[in-house]
């Protein structure tokens, strides 16, 4: 068995299944049993693995959830489309599967979305609120019809090489491409019924409005380079929820694996206090 193999026969072992609403989603926990819950959530077009970069630290002093959101990974793909609030509501049914009463919740930018609509929505299950590279609003109705369209025909993989350049600054698609090609390819393993259908999830949310109830402590990350969602979008952010506090990375939208190091810093001194 190869090294790449033994590592996938590992991860498939520490995988756990949950039926939910309809749907089998993966998940995995990491990190000392009795310790305080995190529960992270991926962005469109990745999966649990996503978080690779951060497990080992927040592993040592959290019980971490991470999970394949529905259509993504290796979670069931179920008819669409799918909303924000059926994203969310995933959440709240794999913490009553897995009797989590409360936990902290870091998402990034589809999963950002959910983590809004928990903090409105569900706060008592929710302890302190990690926002990343997301907006209540991320984009126009006709850009993520077009990119529908695009998958609807030529599967993930045509839309693969434009999102890298999206997700990742130049600087850092030539420094680390291993990591690049990594990502891509998880992008193209995403099922092309799944990415549909959460594409339309995001054209379909729009939290503005409802923002301002958030009462849990946040924390808004966002990448200085990050077109999809703009530095300014998470200061405007900042200001709409009491009390919210932003930091800007140097890197563009996967700002957990481009700025690994300062991502994992912040997001555990905020979670510490």
């Amino acid at each position: 068995m190869t090294r790449e193999s033994a590592t996938l026969a590992q991860q498939a072992q520490s995988d756990s299944f949950a039926a939910i609403d309809g749907a089998r989603i993966r998940y995995r926990l990491d990190g000392p049993i009795g310790a305080p819950f995190l529960v992270l959530s991926n962005s469109l077009g990745t999966n649990l693995d996503m978080w690779e970069p951060q497990i080992g630290a927040f592993a040592t002093r959290y019980r971490v959830l991470r999970y394949d959101s529905r259509g993504h990974g290796l979670s069931e793909v179920t008819p669409g489309p799918y909303t924000i609030e059926r994203l969310a509501r995933d959440v709240v049914a794999l913490q009553d599967e897995l009797e989590i009463d409360h936990a902290h919740f870091c998402g990034l930018s589809m999963g950002g979305m959910a983590g809004m609509w928990l903090g409105v929505h569900a706060p008592q299950r929710i302890d302190r609120l990690v926002l990343c590279n997301t907006a209540p609003r991320i984009g126009s109705a006709e850009r993520w019809n077009a990119r529908i369209d695009a998958v609807n025909r030529g599967g993930v993989s045509g839309i693969a090489d434009a999102l890298m350049e999206v997700w990742f600054t130049p600087r850092f698609r030539d420094a680390a491409a291993d990591t690049v090609r990594r990502m891509r390819a998880m992008l193209i393993a995403s099922p092309a019924e799944g990415y549909v259908a959460s594409c339309a999830a995001v054209r379909d949310m729009d939290q503005w409005a409802t923002l301002s109830r958030i009462d849990r402590p946040t924390l808004i990350v966002t990448g200085a380079h990050d077109a999809s969602t703009p530095p300014a979008e998470g200061r405007r952010m900042a200001e709409v929820i009491p009390g919210a506090k932003s930091i800007e990375l140097d890197a563009a939208h996967i700002s957990n694996v481009e700025a690994a190091s300062r991502f994992t810093a912040e997001v555990l001194a905020f979670l510490d206090r």
